[in-house]
């Protein structure tokens, strides 16, 4: 059976750079806290105003389109899009997306799940529809775009969770070769835990209702505990998992591409993998937590860095919200 292969990843990250300096100013001494998962990257940025899913995604995908040439867009049979905070309400913005590249493929999948990990969540449908058609070729792209539009609200950039999110966006490029093979996938879904990542206002109203009160996520110290226990386990479970198929130990893997929500995530797992720091991209500090566009961000500079050369054994891990979803894939990398 013929392989899939990401040939391609590039990342987009909008030009107003936040420094924690920004946050610091509102914040609320009742709220301040030393929890490990606030712990403050030095620099994120932020969206422009106006600036929609749309265009974050044309800009990922346009260092793809200047490497391969537009001409690939004509052979996209797939398009994948997951938008952390989409601004087209019930349908998402995939259609618009799609309208944007001017394509309009068979497969056009708007992926509301998935969270950190939705890149990887991604490449599996795509890998799986990929492999059971007679479609060629998709795209995937992942847009976080919170960071400046719900933590930078007046009520909300006050607490130590406003200061972790980052915007930017991701893309990859699949197609049916062996150039550039996904050696393997695993996800795993937790549905126990998909109701514990929670928007909430004060006072308490649904998302979708009008009323006082600005939304932001509700986090509690018995609920971050929880989700700190979770994280440190269930992203080294489904890395070694994938290790354990492809006979390869994780402490052979060339390069562990991860979503980036904080330091004592970032260094729970490489040491759980048995890695060095250096194979471990690192952009919290200069991006903040990124979530589904972590990984496809973190890989793009790593390998503008020339930090994976042609034939490496990539893996890409992460989990999303308050750990329903974890994911991991590895990836032996053909080079740009």
């Amino acid at each position: 059976m013929e392989s899939v292969s990401l040939i391609d990843v590039a990342g987009y990250l909008p030009e107003n750079i936040v420094p924690a300096d920004y946050f610091t100013q509102y914040a609320d001494p009742d709220d301040v806290t030393s929890n490990v998962m606030f712990k403050a990257p030095k620099f994120r940025h932020h969206v422009a105003p106006g600036e929609t899913p749309a265009d974050m995604a044309e800009r990922a995908v346009a260092p793809i389109l200047e490497r391969q040439g537009r001409e690939v867009l004509r052979d996209i049979d797939i398009l994948i899009v997951h938008t952390q905070l989409p601004e087209i309400a019930f349908v998402g913005n995939g259609g618009e997306v799609a309208a944007r590249l001017g394509i309009a493929p068979e497969w056009l999948i708007d992926l509301h799940n998935g969270g950190c990990a939705a890149f990887v969540h991604a490449m599996k449908l795509a890998r799986q529809i990929m492999m059971s058609s007679d479609a060629k070729s998709a795209l995937i792209v992942t847009i976080q775009n919170v960071a400046g539009q719900i933590f930078t609200q007046e009520d909300v950039r006050s607490k130590p969770q406003a200061a972790i999110p980052g915007d930017g966006a991701g893309a990859g490029l699949l197609v049916k070769s062996s150039v550039s093979p996904i050696l393997d996938i695993e996800t795993r879904h937790l549905p126990e835990f998909a109701g514990q990542m929670t928007a909430i206002s004060d006072p308490p109203r649904r998302y979708w209702e009008a009323g006082p009160g600005q939304l932001h996520v509700g986090f509690t110290e018995s609920k971050i505990a929880k989700v700190l226990a979770r994280g440190n386990r269930i992203v080294p479970e489904v890395a070694h998992t994938v290790c354990k198929r492809i006979g390869v130990r994780s402490d052979e893997l060339d390069l562990l591409v991860t979503n980036q929500p904080n330091r004592a995530f970032l260094r729970n797992w490489r040491d759980a993998l048995m890695l060095p720091q250096e194979r471990h991209p690192d952009t919290f500090d200069e991006c903040g937590n990124l979530f589904g566009a972590g990984i496809p961000v973190t890989f793009d500079r790593a390998v503008d860095e020339g930090r994976v050369p042609a034939g490496s054994v990539v893996m890409f891990a992460g989990f999303a919200h308050a750990g329903d979803f974890a994911a991991a894939t590895a990836v032996r990398w053909g080079g740009r």
